[in-house]
């Protein structure tokens, strides 16, 4: 199926003359096709991409980019989608495309698809570096294209069935632990596994960050892959987070606390416990969750965004503030170790 078959999306934002950056109101002329979506890298992750964009009416999946020779002729015999030799060839066919390549390559490969006119749902982190997050979205805002970030929780339905209902939040505690598999080794446990708590926390408390204090060990690999953070914000909230890669079962927990509130949220389980006091009482809250697997809650608002011109729920400025927390975490974690080095000399 051509580009023009299942495109319609970018000629009418042309037409509108719409920013998706200028107002997170969609613009008054709604393409009625299919965007003409494209998948580069089809690992682990861009393997489960494909093969829900595939399952999605709203998308019209074009086809992918793979450099490696397997796993492109697995995705083509699973799923029957096209392979194509470039970036550039697959930006010539499509509205959009979803970039699931290693974080390293993350700017490359979203910059040409950007530049080529392509609306692009980048992976979490958005980049590996604060100066390259930035050059991304003014390239996105240059070419008036949509630029959103796989910070997958933002969807899960636990966290979006709290999220109304967060509010003078004093203390979180996250543990998102699991196990060792061998993959984004080119990055180490903050931008693998810690940076979707700290997207939560700085989107939930929406406080400037005063004071950071953390620890970290390598133990698998060369990076840290095991941290515990102490975050302040301004406003005296406090957040503990935990996250390991080289655990020895998957844990994927975040508690909030108010004056007014406890609430408990599971979101591998998408299950949530909350109490409240009422006087001296302790009373349950009920919160009801439409259980939906999150990865396709993302993507369906992403091609929502392309066909409204919406501005995305994580857009590439939260993936750039979350990218320099966890760089501040990152030095936080360096200076502990060098205080451990003096201790020890």
């Amino acid at each position: 199926m051509s580009r023009d078959e299942g495109r319609g999306t970018r000629d009418a934002s042309l037409l509108a003359q719409s920013s998706a950056h200028d107002s997170p109101h969609p613009s008054s002329l709604v393409p009625a096709s299919s965007p003409a979506v494209g998948i580069v890298g089809t690992g682990y992750l861009g393997r489960l991409h494909a093969r829900i964009l595939t399952e999605m009416p709203e998308a019209n999946v074009i086809g992918f980019v793979e450099p490696d020779d397997a796993i492109a002729a697995d995705i083509i015999a699973a799923l029957k989608l096209k392979r194509f030799d470039s970036v550039a060839s697959l930006a010539r066919e499509i509205d959009c495309a979803v970039v699931a390549t290693p974080t390293t390559t993350h700017f490359d490969v979203a910059r040409e698809l950007l530049e080529g006119g392509c609306d692009v749902m980048v992976e979490k982190p958005i980049t590996a570096t604060v100066d390259d997050a930035r050059r991304l979205i003014d390239i996105a805002n240059a070419n008036n294209r949509i630029l959103q970030v796989g910070h997958v929780e933002r969807y899960n339905p636990a966290i979006t069935a709290v999220a109304p209902i967060l509010k003078n939040v004093l203390y979180v505690e996250a543990e998102r632990l699991g196990v060792f598999v061998g993959r984004s080794l080119d990055i180490d446990v903050l931008l693998d596994l810690m940076i979707h708590d700290l997207n939560l926390v700085l989107s939930f408390l929406g406080q400037r960050v005063v004071d950071v204090r953390a620890v970290g060990v390598a133990v698998m690999t060369e990076k840290v892959d095991i941290t515990n953070v102490r975050i302040e914000f301004e406003n005296g909230a406090v957040a503990n987070l935990t996250a390991s890669r080289v655990s020895q079962d998957r844990v994927r927990k975040i508690r909030f606390f108010s004056r007014e509130a406890y609430i408990s949220v599971d979101t591998k389980e998408q299950e949530v416990k909350g109490y409240r006091l009422a006087g001296k009482t302790v009373l349950p809250i009920e919160v009801t969750v439409t259980k939906q697997e999150p990865l396709r809650a993302e993507l369906e608002a992403f091609v929502e965004c392309v066909r409204t011109r919406t501005r995305p729920l994580v857009s590439g400025e939260d993936g750039l503030a979350a990218v320099e927390l966890a760089i501040r975490v990152a030095k936080a974690i360096d200076e502990s170790l060098k205080r451990f080095s003096i201790a020890q000399s």
